[in-house]
């Protein structure tokens, strides 16, 4: 007899999950899921204005078990990144930022920048969270990579090299932290329906020198079997399911959502 169909829901209830970039896009669809699961979200982001329609949404919706808690922080500050952490059970790295120049006209101050939001800041994040999760012999670090954490593009020197960076530090942690309980992977997305992308767009079309409406089709999508965006709320199902028991023996790798991307 085959046994029915179950769908898998998280019961974070009693956890307390940490996500950066939370005030918009994928991270704030991660806060929102999660705090629907049960859990108390810390939102970390720099932008008050996002951080508090977030909180305001989150107030409204009666279908969350779990609280958002805006928490504004810029990652720029590291000692800050890694206190905030203290204490949580779940670690969603997520903030980014984006800049498209050939290497030789990369400005090093902004390779700097991006270098520390998207490779330092998880560090510290992920050092602040281990000894909580640790000491519980329980914790989930999830680190949003991208297609360029496993593929590199042109003009994405500062962006492609921090996501390679992550996806080994996602594997430290993972191969660290498995005697202690501790699983740690990457939720690695195409292009996703983010102001991120949004404000890509733009700048694709500069460096390329062709019209905004042709990046989606000839630049961005290029190379996807699926020929659309990823939705936001399905890197953050991607993300819940890694945090479900069936989930637990899932660590050190990559979880691609490309539309198809590497498949070439």
């Amino acid at each position: 007899m085959t046994a029915p169909h179950t769908v898998t829901t998280p019961d974070l209830a009693g956890r307390t999950a940490l996500v950066t970039g939370a005030a918009s896009g994928i991270g704030r669809a991660c806060a929102l899921r999660l705090a629907a699961a049960g859990a108390k979200v810390r939102a970390v982001d720099r932008d008050a204005e996002g951080l508090a329609a977030l909180a305001a949404h989150a107030d409204r919706s009666p279908g969350l078990p779990g609280a958002v808690e805006p928490h504004l922080l810029d990652l720029m500050d590291l000692d800050a990144a890694e206190a905030v952490a203290a204490g949580t059970d779940i670690l969603v790295n997520n903030a980014g930022l984006q800049r498209v120049r050939p290497i030789e006209q990369f400005p090093p101050e902004e390779f700097h920048t991006v270098l520390t939001v998207m490779l330092e800041a998880p560090f510290r994040l992920i050092r602040g969270a281990l000894p909580h999760m640790y000491s519980q012999e329980w914790g989930r670090i999830v680190n949003i990579s991208s297609v360029h954490g496993l593929r590199a593009s042109p003009y994405k020197s500062a962006y492609v090299a921090a996501k390679h960076g992550l996806e080994g530090l996602s594997k430290t942690a993972a191969l660290e932290g498995a005697p202690h309980g501790v699983t740690s992977n990457c939720v690695n997305p195409g292009y996703v329906r983010t102001p991120l992308v949004e404000a890509q767009i733009a700048d694709q079309a500069a460096t390329h020198g062709i019209p905004p409406e042709r990046v989606l089709s000839d630049v961005l999508l290029k190379d996807s079997a699926l020929k659309r965006l990823v939705e936001p709320e399905e890197v953050a199902e991607a993300v819940a399911y890694l945090c479900t028991p069936q989930a637990s023996f899932i660590t050190g790798t990559s979880l691609v959502l490309d539309g198809g991307w590497t498949a070439h």
